[in-house]
């Protein structure tokens, strides 16, 4: 599924605030009339924009996985879509089973921003130095004690991930961070990319994101770049599972666990949206 979080509060509901988990738990009772629990793989936040987000849920309705998609589509707000869906194992758990997510952060450098882009891209009006910034990605990737670049107050228990690719791609005045890893801290992608705009500012050397990374210490990296900017883009299972019903499902159940987002049978989908720079995309297409 995707959608344009600027409205929204995070994926995770919140008492009287508007989520994008509330909004679909409240798709799924319109549809099957009974309530249901949706699972994401990533608790985005608030802001943030995803075109690769993948939830589950179970339910005891009897529709077809792929009538979900239209139906679901017709009671949510349109800057929330579900692009695919397919039937999964009964166990399956859209945050758990993930073995790796990919986010992608678009920095505006151009003079004057578009007003199109206003909500998804973090505008810096400066030159910024690509070669320095693509040498501090190179310090970002392997397995690290990621604190350095972890918000104080995201309650992780373990700081070590393995970051797989740091990559950055520029054009037209725009700027592209990619961070693929197999599990992410909170805030970790808007505070390496605020670590890499002081490095191509010059207020940083690239060898200073890994003097950072390696004192484990959140005062020493740069600022959390703005939500806007950062969308996430795959989430990645290990393989393509097998999306049929669970042969042996919970016998008291009567529910068959359904997965919605842009794998499975909506693999299609996640493949056109690989590596595009999802609204800069779209509106290239349009205008």
């Amino acid at each position: 599924m995707e959608y344009d979080g600027t409205a929204y509060y995070g994926f995770q509901r919140q008492d009287g605030l508007p989520t994008i988990q509330s909004e679909l738990e409240r798709a799924v009772a319109v549809i099957t009339k009974t309530p249901a629990n949706v699972i994401g793989a990533g608790r985005t936040d608030a802001g943030v924009h995803a075109v690769g987000q993948v939830v589950n849920f179970r339910t005891g309705a009897r529709m077809p996985a792929e009538k979900f998609v239209p139906a679901l589509n017709s009671v949510l707000p349109a800057d929330i879509r579900v692009i695919g869906a397919g039937d999964a194992p009964y166990e399956f758990h859209a945050r758990y089973d993930a073995r790796g997510k990919t986010y992608q952060y678009v920095i505006d450098t151009r003079p004057v921003p578009s007003v199109f882009l206003r909500n998804y891209a973090h505008h810096i009006p400066l030159a910024l130095d690509m070669e320095a910034m693509r040498e501090g990605c190179g310090h970002i990737v392997g397995r690290h004690d990621f604190r350095s670049f972890a918000a104080a107050h995201g309650g992780a228990k373990t700081f070590t991930r393995e970051v797989r690719r740091c990559a950055l791609e520029a054009g037209e005045g725009l700027v592209r961070v990619t961070v693929e890893a197999d599990g992410f801290l909170y805030n970790m992608v808007r505070i390496i990319v605020g670590t890499l705009i002081m490095v191509g500012t010059g207020k940083l050397a690239p060898g200073d994101v890994a003097r950072i990374r390696d004192r484990r210490d959140r005062r020493l990296a740069g600022p959390t770049a703005p939500a806007k900017g950062l969308c996430l883009v795959r989430v990645d299972y290990g393989g393509e599972p097998d999306l049929d019903p669970d042969p042996n499902p919970d016998p008291d159940s009567g529910t068959t666990d359904h997965r919605t987002g842009s794998r499975g049978r909506a693999q299609g989908a996640q493949e056109g949206r690989r590596g595009a720079w999802f609204v800069l995309d779209t509106l290239a297409r349009v205008y």
